[in-house]
């Protein structure tokens, strides 16, 4: 019995003498307040306000978590970011039974096992708060409906005459979770995200900053302990002995032939055993495998914590659309040094409008002046790239358009609200990001507001009856290849959101959901937006029309990048895996996915294909992915420069079940 008292132990809130009875926390996001978490103790339950708004969206949540020990444990509801219903329930019977009900799943175990703890799909910050205070002790708990959960007391800090100590929450993610704990009575003190923000004690914004700096020593020493014991050097002289290779620009398969690596570089691509090299130090068969270019993903958020999935799966470049300078510059000073493992980083810089849907980031501008000269700071730093937001003024496009190819900078991003992408083009847009904002062009209206989350649903309710064979669209398609705009569809960041119903797999990650860990595979059946009985029909049609627009793109000769703005390296191949879905030859797929990325990106002349002299950065797959894509996910090893990763290895440091073996890095 007194196992059982603890089965909720994770929501138990057995509330001290000394718990306020009202807990208040400030969100913020980047440096920006933007919303507001309070917990109030009320009898026997917590009663949890949950709310904010970045970019035009956010959740609104409640949450009560019971101090009983029978009835109902926990309960939320409310709306999730992308406008999907929460309802998630737990309770436990008076004989001990423990049942859930969700909106992915529901059951009941009659026996649960002794400790378990109930994984919520949709918690708040103080949830993880509570979960980290009862698991302070260390143990392993079983949790409930699967896996296991543990914390882990990583660093501790003096504020503002507070000492606080950080936990690193496992078996809730592919990577440690973190929250930041007052030692006096244990509860809640932040959860923060480098570089993002986070949830914090009322009034204590201005410690964010040292609680991140504090996370992210704590983060990087995990990560380079990792790194240590995963990247395997490739001295010397290496050779891929009889491996076909995809040759990226020409989009076609040759060999079979040894390809020579030396020094992180390729050295020479012979016909098989034409060229007798002495002092050989690594050879690696090829035989029955293709070498291609190292992945690139042109449309990613970099997390250090997500980056062992880029490289598992074969992306060794990316570019990063929005992302904090200063974090940036820390994570490749880092990456540089060893101490931390992850792909190569193209930067675009980020500008948004301020207003009241802004994404907060390291520019917000309220004017058009304040606008140009963060064009100058990114010109003066060395970016090639600009990315604009939902926020920026239609009216500022052309200006700063203008005063950024000055500069040698290309301008891109999502289209302004109030503005079509047509209307971007023209007034100086090359680039144009997320095939939804594309799609946009045929259906706003002059007082549409696509800040807020109109901009995805209008697409899934009205593009269905859009007639892609029409003179509308052959203008926009001509307009695109007369001004060279090239476009970044990141379809597989929308497939789920017009595709996927509460409680159904991911269809993004149907191909390798059984190989991830079981609380993971759960939180890929919550689907991120409300598809129904009432939309089903119209969202499919409407995603139908979506891919078919990407088709006709790249068929009237339109540059497409593979981005994702996805969970990294499973979102590639899926985004890869779209295009030859929508009738794109699989050849050409993949010159889109390695030699557009590296074109369209200023690395062309290091990245992007098998040529002497580039950069080895390449990935070596069991099969052929130029005739079956899904070879793809057969990646049997990764090499960075000078340096192989064997993604069997990576993939279990992250408990993911491997897809191959690695291939042998051997002795000649």
């Amino acid at each position: 019995m007194k196992a059982l008292l603890r089965l909720l132990i994770v929501l138990g809130v057995l509330a001290s003498g000394a718990a306020r009875a009202d807990e208040r926390f400030d969100v913020i996001c980047v440096r920006t307040p933007c919303g507001h978490l309070v917990a109030r103790l009320e009898g026997a339950q917590w009663a949890v306000d949950y709310r904010y708004r970045n970019n035009g969206r956010g959740p609104d949540q409640k949450e009560w978590l019971s101090t009983a020990t029978t009835g109902e444990l926990y309960r939320t509801e409310g709306v999730s970011t992308y406008g999907a219903v929460i309802r998630d329930r737990f309770a436990r019977e008076p004989d001990g039974a423990a049942a859930w009900q969700s909106r992915v799943d529901q059951g009941r175990q009659a026996q649960p096992p002794a400790g378990a703890v109930y994984l919520p799909v949709d918690a708040t910050p103080w949830w993880m708060g509570e979960l980290a205070r009862q698991l302070r002790d260390g143990a392993e708990r079983p949790a409930l409906p699967a896996g296991a959960v543990r914390a882990e007391r990583v660093k501790q800090l003096r504020l503002a005459e507070q000492d606080l100590s950080l936990y690193a929450l496992h078996g809730l993610d592919l990577m440690p979770v973190y929250a930041w704990l007052r030692d006096s009575d244990g509860q809640l003190f932040a959860q923060v995200y480098p570089g993002w923000g986070g949830t914090v004690r009322e009034g204590q914004s201005a410690l964010v900053p040292a609680l991140e700096n504090a996370q992210r020593e704590a983060r990087d020493a995990h990560l380079t302990t990792l790194a240590k014991r995963l990247a395997h050097p490739l001295p010397g002289l290496t050779v891929i002995k009889n491996v076909r290779w995809f040759d990226a620009p020409a989009a076609r398969l040759r060999g079979p032939s040894d390809v020579f690596l030396f020094e992180g570089r390729i050295a020479a691509i012979r016909p098989v055993g034409s060229l007798q090299a002495l002092g050989v130090q690594q050879l690696i068969d090829g035989s029955g495998r293709t070498l291609l270019p190292g992945l690139i993903d042109m449309h990613a958020h970099v997390e250090p914590s997500q980056m062992l999935l880029n490289l598992a799966a074969g992306v060794t470049a990316v570019r990063d659309v929005g992302n904090s300078f200063a974090d940036l510059s820390l994570m490749r000073q880092r990456m540089a040094s060893g101490e931390l493992l992850g792909p190569r980083i193209a930067a675009n810089g980020f500008i948004e409008g301020k207003s009241p849907f802004s994404s907060q980031a390291d520019f917000v501008p309220e004017t058009l002046e304040q606008a140009l000269a963060a064009i100058d700071w990114y010109a003066a730093h060395g970016y090639r790239q600009l990315k604009l937001y939902n926020s920026i003024r239609p009216e500022w496009v052309k200006p700063m358009a203008a005063h950024a190819a000055a500069l040698g900078l290309r301008v891109g991003g999502h289209v302004p609200a109030f503005m079509t992408a047509g209307q971007a083009v023209e007034a100086g847009y090359r680039e144009l990001h997320h095939i939804n904002q594309v799609t946009l062009n045929f259906l706003v209206g002059k007082d549409d507001d696509t800040r807020t989350l109109l901009r995805f649903t209008l697409p899934g309710d009205k593009a269905h009856a859009l007639k892609l064979d029409d003179a509308r669209t052959a203008r926009f398609i001509a307009l695109l290849k007369r001004t060279g705009t090239v476009v970044d569809p990141t379809g597989v960041a929308f497939e789920a959101m017009y595709l996927q119903r509460q409680g159904a797999m991911n269809p993004s990650y149907t191909a390798i959901a059984d190989h991830l860990p079981a609380s993971m595979q759960r939180s890929l059946l919550a689907a991120e937006m409300e598809v129904n009985d009432g939309n089903a029909a119209r969202y499919a049609a409407s995603w139908k029309v979506m891919m078919d627009l990407v088709r006709r793109l790249h068929a009237a000769g339109i540059p497409l990048l593979a981005g994702t703005d996805a969970t990294p390296g499973f979102a590639m191949q899926r985004e890869l895996e779209l295009y030859a879905e929508a009738g794109i030859p699989v050849p050409e797929v993949l010159r889109i996915g390695t030699w557009n990325g590296a074109k369209h990106s200023d690395r062309a002349q290091e990245l992007g294909s098998i040529e002497r002299g580039k950069l080895a950065d390449l990935m070596l797959v069991d099969g052929d992915p130029s005739t079956r894509l899904a070879d793809i996910r057969r990646v049997a090893l990764v090499i960075q420069g000078s340096v192989a990763f064997a993604p069997d290895e990576l993939y279990a440091a992250m408990a993911i079940r491997p897809f191959v073996p690695s291939a042998k890095i051997e002795a000649p």
